[in-house]
């Protein structure tokens, strides 16, 4: 009889996360609209915050080193996702794909910047999430869980958030203010959203913690 380690299982569940944000997380959907504003998210929003909270169940339950070795497996996932990309767009179609070419690039042909500004904003923002979440257990041992979880993830996530935008969308041609006004139009209602979906996953991380030491 096959079966799959829990450890294992949860770093699918990961990279699954990681290769859903890469691949499709250009689409956005709409919120709805405030104040005559309409408010827009990414899809990614739906998988995004669940890469962090599995991060505070690895740590919680395995350490910090087990969580890094994680994070830097992650991180050549999105490395060679987005390597892969820039080869499979830039080889020519075959008679049969000619027609579908276009659309092919414009889902998978993405830009040097932005391609940067992901793998960038991913990296210090997952590894800024176990450095947060260790030093709050060392102050608060393992009380607190879902403390650790939203504080760690809160400011991971805006960094994530604050450098993906700011790599990707400064404009260096617009003055400074312009840029500022615009950046933070984008950042802060998407960084609220990813903490607002960081608090509805609060419970995910108590389950996925006592899940994940049981047995193991």
């Amino acid at each position: 009889m096959y079966s799959v380690k829990k450890f294992d299982m949860l770093v699918s569940v990961y990279v699954f996360c990681i290769a859903a944000t890469e691949l499709m997380g250009a689409k956005t959907f709409p919120l709805g609209e405030f104040f005559g504003i309409s408010f827009n998210a990414s899809v990614a929003i739906l998988v995004l915050p669940l890469v962090f909270t599995i991060n505070d169940i690895i740590t919680e339950v395995h350490g910090k080193e087990r969580a890094r070795s994680v994070i830097m497996s992650g991180l050549l996932v999105v490395a060679l996702i987005l390597l892969f990309s820039l080869v499979a767009t830039s080889l020519p179609p075959s008679t049969r794909f000619q027609k579908s070419e276009a659309a092919y690039d414009a889902v998978f042909g993405l830009s040097a910047r932005i391609a940067a500004a992901s793998l960038t904003a991913f990296a210090v923002a997952e590894f800024l999430d176990v450095i947060i979440f260790v030093r709050m257990r060392q102050a608060f041992g393992k009380k607190a869980l879902w403390l650790r979880n939203n504080a760690s993830n809160f400011i991971s996530q805006f960094a994530d958030t604050a450098i993906f935008m700011f790599l990707a969308f400064y404009a260096i041609d617009k003055p400074f203010s312009e840029n500022a006004v615009f950046l933070f139009g984008l950042i802060l209602p998407y960084w609220i959203l990813k903490c607002l979906m960081s608090v509805l996953e609060t419970p995910l991380v108590y389950l996925g913690v006592r899940w994940l030491k049981k047995g193991e």
